[in-house]
């Protein structure tokens, strides 16, 4: 059984699940979760200093990384997210990062091993390359001078006169951190999120540290009346939904993890595809017929009628909650999402609009202009945290032949 605590309290941030995706992860109580972030967030953008969330920006950066002090011996290191195996993997010499890594990843922790103890690091910290010196280009758009920055999908951009942007040239590399972690050891170390980081640490020219912590310095990312009961509209419609879809109708998904994964492949495919799920009724019967025939598939992979016969029996376990709940209840959950993905995208517009650095696409013909990839509402103990993405908009420009990616430069 797949518990909310597998999905929302993670003690390391390896991974972290979309805010509608609480509803198939953790059925009744992630639902609950979900429309409370989402009213919370609507307070926080409507000026209610009593918001009970964080929110922190998602950079599209790479590769992450973490540093601090290895508390098993005190010495500084630098890893990659094998620092969580059973084996931590973690570098504390140049020739432990050539003895396991190789190419813009080598050079790039090497600069961080020498540049980041510098910073004067308390505990481990968790984070995402930006650039280093060699990553910055000077381009033109629309006839105005910018230096960029591209480490994944995204563009980052600042006019070149920009007091920023100085700094940016002046630096070896950049990072924005936004995960601090606690523990005696690396295997049982927790994770706290939605705190000030780089505010904390010591100043360096060499390292251009920011945090991921968002911040509306402009003011303008505020919900007018107008907006505010709109979002409030969709919520009150959301939270009316809930109470008539029945309980085993969400925790039929989350309590079968065959079940549950099945279901999140087959809304992937939609959302790679580029399509919100629109009508609810259609999708729920094409859900179960994916459900069905992915089954089917596997059957004819097998050779054996004892294996065929296994995996019919999975099968039919698997398609029990289909056959156990009620249609329409199940077109009712989807409705439910959509109307929290309606709220979220909301909510990520208005976000968006306090952004200090442009964010923009690199395509075939030329440069255009996109949203930030997305942000992460955490709960004010710092331990409960989602993502808030426009899944379509991210996942079309990841997807697409006609974006430009970082690495492909």
């Amino acid at each position: 059984m797949i518990g909310l605590h597998d999905f929302l309290i993670e003690s390391k941030n390896t991974h972290m699940e979309h805010l509608e995706d609480n509803i198939l992860n953790a059925g009744v109580a992630g639902t609950r979760q979900s429309i409370n972030y989402l009213r919370s967030l609507r307070d926080m953008l409507a000026g209610d200093s009593k918001s009970k969330v964080n929110v922190t920006v998602k950079w599209d950066g790479a590769p992450a990384i973490f540093a601090g002090t290895d508390p098993s011996d005190g010495k500084f290191f630098v890893a990659k997210k094998g620092i969580f195996n059973k084996n931590p993997k973690v570098y504390k010499t140049d020739a432990d990062i050539d003895a396991d890594t190789s190419g813009d990843l080598n050079t790039k922790l090497k600069l961080a091993l020498a540049e980041l103890p510098n910073l004067g690091i308390k505990g481990v910290i968790q984070g995402d390359f930006l650039y280093s010196r060699e990553d910055i280009k000077k381009v033109k758009i629309d006839g105005k001078s910018y230096i960029t920055f591209h480490p994944n999908t995204i563009v980052y951009a600042i006019p070149e006169e920009n007091e920023l942007a100085k700094k940016i040239l002046a630096s070896k590399f950049g990072v924005v951190w936004h995960t601090t972690y606690s523990g005696s050891d690396f295997e049982s170390m927790s994770a706290s999120f939605g705190k000030e980081i780089a505010s904390g640490l010591k100043k360096t020219k060499s390292v251009w540290s920011v945090d991921a912590m968002y911040k509306d310095v402009s003011g303008t990312a505020i919900f007018d009346a107008k907006e505010t009961a709109a979002i409030t509209s969709i919520l009150s419609k959301a939270g009316k939904l809930f109470t008539q879809i029945d309980a085993k109708t969400l925790n039929g998904i989350s309590d079968n993890d065959d079940l549950l994964i099945r279901v999140k492949a087959f809304v992937n495919t939609k959302v790679r595809e580029g399509q919100r799920i629109r009508n609810t009724k259609a999708f729920s019967k094409d859900l179960m017929d994916y459900v069905y025939d992915y089954y089917q598939k596997e059957i004819d992979k097998l050779k054996t009628e004892r294996g065929k016969k296994g995996k019919e029996e999975k099968r039919k376990e698997v398609m029990k909650y289909f056959s156990q709940v009620n249609p329409r209840q199940i077109v009712m959950m989807f409705d439910l999402y959509n109307l929290i993905i309606d709220a979220k995208l909301m909510i990520i517009a208005k976000l968006d609009k306090a952004k200090r650095i442009d964010t923009l696409l690199l395509t075939k013909d030329g440069y255009r202009v996109t949203g930030q990839e997305g942000f992460v509402a955490i709960d004010h103990m710092g331990k409960n945290a989602v993502k808030l993405v426009d899944r379509i908009e991210f996942s079309r420009a990841n997807f697409s032949k006609d974006v430009v990616k970082g690495w492909e430069k």
